[in-house]
């Protein structure tokens, strides 16, 4: 639905655009320096790397026309390996046909006429988190969206930090799980402990009830149902288990945790600490773990563009 200025708003700053760039919808957002959501809209992605960029194009020009407003600059996140200096697809999923090889950043700068970023969409989310969110003044932090998959994304010395090949955080596939077959053909990976789809997988393991969502095995739990309340300590433990490491690895002070499965954190936040209590890093301190505060997944892309915007003259 289309979001476009009240009378109320208030602008501080320049306006920057964020996109959202998913494998069903596209986000886009114009937000001011403050992170508020001025003007706001959502379309269907299409199918094909020129359809997802001519849809997160045409996104931005039709919520500036709308809205009256002009972004300086537009921060985009999607799904993938994406190189942090020429921008180009080094890996993506099927999700994304036609995706790998391009350089989206390029093609959306020469349709909009302002200059492009494009990051991993996990990558937005942790520079939202950073700038406006719950980790808004860390320095050292870990990033983890808990959607589909599992992604994450690192914050050092108060910067992203995408590693020489952009695949730094990516957390969701680091093996020593319960051996599962995860989505990219590994075994024992988090994300097959860890995500929606998998709390739906590891409930059909232990039930043989098939056809459920996350959100389903949520509601079960809640109603006392042993299976899903193991299936859900069983995902906190994992997920405490790849923290530990990483804040053992990095000395790491605070993680933020977003994504769709975080919308049943009043089962999965106490768990989640109390693995952590249990089993938790020697060498450094139990990081503070914290629930995503930003709610439209395109606000962070759009902290990337004001990132951009302070860098561009």
């Amino acid at each position: 639905m289309l979001r476009i200025p009240s009378p109320d708003d208030v602008l501080h700053g320049p306006v920057v655009a964020g996109v959202d760039i998913g494998g069903t919808k596209i986000t886009a957002v114009l937000a001011d320096v403050d992170g508020n959501v001025l003007a706001s809209d959502t379309t269907a992605s299409g199918c094909g790397g020129q359809a997802l960029i001519d849809a997160a194009a045409g996104l931005v020009t039709r919520i500036e026309t709308c809205s009256g407003l002009r972004a300086a600059a537009v921060g985009a996140g999607a799904a993938g390996v994406i190189d942090p200096d020429s921008g180009e697809v080094l890996a993506a999923s099927g999700t994304f046909p036609d995706w790998r090889g391009r350089r989206p950043a390029e093609a959306i700068a020469d349709l909009t006429g302002r200059p492009v970023k494009l990051v991993n969409d996990v990558n937005a989310f942790l520079c939202g988190e950073a700038r406006w969110g719950a980790l808004r003044g860390v320095s050292d932090g870990l990033a983890i969206m808990l959607g589909t998959g599992v992604g994450g994304a690192l914050l050092i010395g108060g910067r992203p930090h995408h590693g020489p090949r952009g695949g730094a955080g990516e957390i969701g596939h680091t093996p020593g799980y319960p051996g599962h077959r995860c989505t990219c053909g590994g075994v024992g990976h988090l994300e097959t402990l860890a995500s929606g789809r998998s709390l739906a997988l590891r409930y059909a393991d232990l039930t043989g009830r098939t056809g459920l969502t996350g959100s389903d095995i949520a509601t079960a739990a809640r109603r006392g149902d042993s299976a899903a309340v193991e299936v859900f300590t069983r995902a906190a433990q994992a997920l405490a288990q790849g923290i530990v490491v990483a804040t053992t690895l990095l000395d790491l002070t605070d993680v933020v945790v977003g994504g769709g499965v975080t919308a049943a954190w009043d089962l999965l936040g106490p768990l989640l600490t109390e693995a952590l209590a249990t089993d938790p890093p020697i060498t450094v301190p139990i990081p503070g773990v914290h629930r995503a505060t930003l709610v439209n997944p395109a606000l962070g892309a759009a902290a990337l563009a004001l990132d951009l915007k302070e860098t561009v003259p």
